[in-house]
């Protein structure tokens, strides 16, 4: 197997404590980095721990709210103390309120998305990322590398009924990377994003199962992806093999075609 050169990296994995973000530091500490994982619950921090631990990697746990710069910053603080750098940033954190944007029948209005659900999503899944990649860029600059992966969708690519909150961070997240991937280049620093399709994540796997077939009709390979098909493409991305790649997006998607 090829070295991805990422052992002893440090890499903070936001979202740690379930599903992608869960799989994704499981994966990067199976590759000897030191991992921070991240989330707003620290419920299960003890066995994620030992995961990540039993995994080959040098975890920490740390409850942190990517909408609070704050508590952002000093959690980039606490890594750099213990660890003096940052090496990747694995944007993950993300959250749905979904609603139909306005919801009409029998000639009225009966429904709309609301400004608290519109809000708290673009708080997590947009701000979020900006405060987060905003508190390690001037470590990467002073080091003179570095990498950070957000977190789209293909509904950010494509759009999907009911979500226009979440769309449209999901397509700033891209529009974050493209941009930030010129700014940051001449820093040895890349950016990226990745696109999954639909994953079997815990929330994914107690829909309807009429609801799940249908998702699956939408992906040519004929089935979801898991949260490690996921984490393979961000440990591609953050390793040497992608050393010329930044400003795109990585689809991982099973082949989603809209409408098929």
């Amino acid at each position: 197997m090829k070295d991805t050169g990422l052992r002893g990296k440090v890499a903070i994995v936001t979202g740690a404590a379930a599903g992608i973000g869960r799989a994704t530091a499981r994966r990067f500490a199976s590759e000897g980095c030191r991992v921070a994982a991240w989330d707003v619950n620290d419920s299960g921090q003890e066995e994620l721990l030992r995961e990540l631990s039993s995994a080959g990697g040098e975890p920490l746990f740390r409850k942190t709210n990517v909408c609070d710069s704050g508590d952002v910053e000093a959690g980039v603080q606490e890594i750099v103390a213990r660890w003096n750098t940052v090496d990747v940033l694995i944007n993950n954190a993300g959250i749905t309120r979904d609603a139909q944007f306005v919801k009409w029948k029998d000639g009225a209005v009966v429904g709309t998305m609301t400004d608290e659900a519109f809000d708290s999503v673009i708080s997590v899944n947009l701000k979020g990322v900006f405060l987060c990649s905003r508190a390690v860029v001037p470590h990467m600059i002073r080091q003179g590398s570095g990498v950070i992966l957000n977190a789209s969708s293909i509904v950010g690519l494509y759009g999907n009924f009911g979500q226009t909150n979440y769309a449209a961070t999901k397509a700033g997240v891209i529009a974050f990377a493209r941009t930030w991937a010129r700014e940051l280049a001449k820093y040895n620093i890349r950016v990226n994003a990745v696109a999954p399709g639909f994953i079997a994540t815990e929330m994914v796997q107690k829909m309807p199962e009429k609801v799940i077939q249908t998702m699956v009709s939408h992906t040519p390979l004929g089935r979801m992806g898991t949260p490690e098909d996921v984490a393979e493409a961000y440990v591609w991305l953050a390793s040497g093999a992608a050393s010329f790649v930044t400003g795109t997006v990585l689809s991982v998607d099973g082949g989603f075609v809209l409408g098929t």
